[in-house]
């Protein structure tokens, strides 16, 4: 029997999600909630995850129940190691020079499914492949261990938000939806995952995201391709409007307008409410981006404010993935 999933549906909006402390058994009361098909949010070095048993169809459709998520983006699956990657999607030989290279890390693998794998096919939302990951982050890695299987685990938002990278940005969002946070502290990384897809011959980029493409060109010894964003998205990230605050975002802004706040980024930027890195590192800017995205815009609506503005961030290095992320909060919204 499901005794998390049951709670939550015996409980409806008055579940009481739970604070679990790594410090104190929460590694295994947190485990222990998953392997019954409840819902635990846990740190990695990118951004919070909210996990569920990857081959429980019931818990993976309480995710998405959760996060108001749209049926067809599929779930990242994350594991404690490469043994364990190998028994759900099947690794050539770039895919395993990426996961020697990168793993455990910010780096999911988008790669055929192995048959047999037993992961529910929400997961994958119906495709014939499958994103996965190692995290590096300590107290992801002693769940993972704990609880001895693949965790699918999306950001722990509501759809389309902007991500968590502490527990209470979680459990602003999450309360009463999920069944426990396992506390981790801050995120280091703060942008998720770089998704790429492999073929036996090419490697194409899905998501910019916490390992620089720049590295990983490095490390293949090619280019990678850059397909535009599908009509039905292959991973998680592909969405058009994502990562969206309340307030209208303007970017590429080098002056601030009448009923506008600020996000700024570098030196010259004394009219901001926020700066996102005030010597203009993209390392401080990418870990400060979803906490201050939701710093300002609770700024904008104390203030009755319509629009954010955003200073100009450079397109290299991980400036390609907060790029991606800012395009996406300001992309129309349906």
């Amino acid at each position: 029997m499901l005794r998390g999933l049951q709670y939550r549906l015996c409980q409806g909006t008055d579940l009481k999600t739970r604070s679990f402390d790594p410090r104190k058994n929460g590694i295994a009361e947190a485990a222990l909630v998953l392997s019954t098909g409840g819902l635990v949010a846990f740190p990695t070095e990118t951004v919070y995850g909210l996990g569920a048993d990857a081959r429980n169809g019931q818990a993976v459709a309480s995710v998405y129940a959760a996060k108001g998520r749209p049926a067809f983006n599929p779930l990242i699956v994350h594991v404690a190691n490469l043994d364990l990657a190998k028994q759900f999607a099947c690794f050539n030989t770039l895919a395993l020079k990426l996961a020697s290279a990168f793993w455990p890390g910010p780096l999911s693998l988008v790669l055929p499914l192995r048959d047999g794998h037993g992961l529910s096919e929400l997961v994958t939302a119906g495709l014939d492949s499958v994103a996965i990951r190692i995290p590096q982050h300590p107290t992801a890695q002693a769940l993972l261990e704990a609880f001895g299987g693949p965790l699918a685990a999306p950001s722990a938002n509501p759809s389309g938000r902007i991500s968590p990278t502490n527990a209470s940005h979680v459990m602003a969002d999450m309360n009463g939806k999920i069944d426990g946070v396992l506390d981790g502290g801050a995120c280091t990384v703060g942008l998720e995952s770089t998704i790429l897809k492999v073929t036996d011959t090419d490697v194409s980029l899905l998501r910019a995201g916490g390992v620089p493409v720049e590295s990983i060109e490095q490390a293949l010894g090619q280019k990678l391709l850059v397909p535009s964003d599908p009509a039905t998205p292959q991973s998680p990230g592909q969405l058009q409007s994502h990562y969206a605050p309340h307030a209208r975002v303007r970017l590429d802004a080098n002056t601030i307008e009448k009923n506008e706040v600020l996000l700024g980024y570098g030196p010259d930027c004394a009219a901001a409410a926020l700066n996102l890195s005030k010597t203009g590192n993209l390392v401080e800017a990418a870990a400060n981006l979803f906490s201050y995205l939701r710093r300002i815009d609770t700024i904008a609506s104390d203030g009755n404010i319509p629009t954010i503005a955003i200073s100009p961030i450079p397109k290299t290095g991980l400036g390609l993935a907060i790029n991606d992320r800012l395009n996406r909060a300001a992309a129309p919204r349906g």
